[in-house]
């Protein structure tokens, strides 16, 4: 019964290792790279703000190329997620494997580490372990955009009442998604001053 109990866990341990490494490589992908390349746009790293992501990608190749970097941002967020509760993973497990992928698109293994601010990949990671939360989340992103056309501060508006709302929600991923939000406003350090300063340029509606 101990030998059974003992590979048991063994077993158990070594899946939730697996599905952590699987969901980091695949948020090291900074879809943004591959999509300009095959579009035959400028690498986003070299051009505007110089982020990997759907928001730089939109003022350097448009809206078809933003919403493909968009879509497949939180693509791999929302695959390895799906899988891990697919697979039985408690709900602990499931947010530290959207953690994971997150933590791939900031610090990606196949870019040196130099990735992107996450906002599509933590979205994906909110929809898929509570939808609840993550319609919350778009809507408030949303509404500050409607108004303010400026993509930081929706995400940081957005994700700065998500560990709040989670924790009147059920608590369950409260620590995670509370470290995946201190993460994006730390990405965000730069696009915070120039706030600050009133230097953070807006989108033109022309751009949309």
């Amino acid at each position: 019964m101990n030998i059974y109990h003992n590979y048991h866990n063994y077993h158990t341990v070594l899946i939730d290792l697996s599905g952590l490494l699987v969901a980091y490589l695949l948020g090291s992908v900074c879809t943004a790279i591959p999509v300009c390349h095959l579009l035959g746009l400028p690498d986003p790293r070299t051009q505007g703000s110089g982020n990997p992501g759907a928001t730089n990608v939109l003022r350097v190749g448009g809206k078809g190329p933003a919403l493909l970097t968009l879509s497949g941002d939180m693509l791999k967020a929302v695959i390895p997620v799906l899988i891990a509760r697919l697979l039985h993973a408690t709900p602990l497990m499931a947010a530290l494997v959207g953690l994971a992928a997150f933590l791939g698109h900031l610090f990606p293994l196949f870019y040196h580490f130099q990735g992107g601010k996450g906002v599509a990949t933590a979205f994906g990671v909110i929809w898929t372990l509570h939808p609840l939360l993550g319609l919350g989340t778009t809507l408030i992103w949303l509404l500050v955009f409607y108004f303010t056309r400026t993509s930081s501060l929706a995400a940081l508006l957005a994700f700065g009442t998500l560990p709040l709302a989670a924790w009147f929600a059920d608590g369950t991923n409260f620590p995670v998604l509370l470290l995946m939000a201190l993460l994006l406003f730390f990405r965000h350090h730069r696009n915070i001053r120039a706030l600050l300063r009133g230097e953070e340029r807006p989108f033109k509606r022309s751009t949309l």
